[in-house]
């Protein structure tokens, strides 16, 4: 696994446009809860974060104090790309970096970045992995079926990359 400025790059141009990241964490019985969550960067972190508004008195506020492991999954099918992040999630405080990236559909859930119920989850991405296909769905289907019909997986669909990011 490589990683350098454009691979980053590529791994933001791909999530950015979606709207929702699912956000799994671990239940305090063991097993994995997902949440959609807006994404609040507006670009790319220099430090491989990402930033969401979460209740302060939320489940996954208080299970990230227990345990920060997480994923975020993105997905646009429309697109045929895919995006995994995997890393630690915690619970921050600090009012310039929500002011920051207050938004008026935050508005819908929190009074304003003062808002003493809105807590910033910042999750800092340790591995990524993406799958981006550009062929059009009609090469995809040939390659599938050529696949099927050879019995031989199908071959050069789309870009799948691992990345190591701390």
């Amino acid at each position: 696994m490589t990683t350098n400025t454009s691979d980053q790059q590529t791994l933001w141009d791909l999530i950015k446009d979606i709207k929702f990241g699912m956000l799994t964490h671990r239940h305090t019985d063991g097993m994995l809860h997902s949440h959609p969550l807006t994404t609040q960067n507006q670009s790319a972190d220099e430090g491989s974060r990402l930033y969401f508004f979460v209740s302060r008195n939320s489940e996954i506020a208080r299970r990230l104090q227990q345990d920060g492991n997480v994923n975020v999954a993105y997905a646009d099918p429309g697109k045929d790309s895919y995006v995994s992040l995997s890393g630690q999630g915690a619970i921050v405080e600090d009012g310039a970096k929500k002011a920051a990236l207050w938004s008026p559909m935050a508005k819908a859930w929190f009074q304003g970045p003062t808002d003493p119920d809105l807590a910033l989850l910042v999750v800092s991405i340790s591995h990524a992995e993406y799958w981006d296909v550009k062929e059009s769905k009609m090469v995809q289907l040939a390659k599938l079926a050529k696949a099927a019909l050879t019995g031989e997986p199908p071959k050069n669909l789309g870009e799948h990359k691992e990345l190591k990011l701390s």
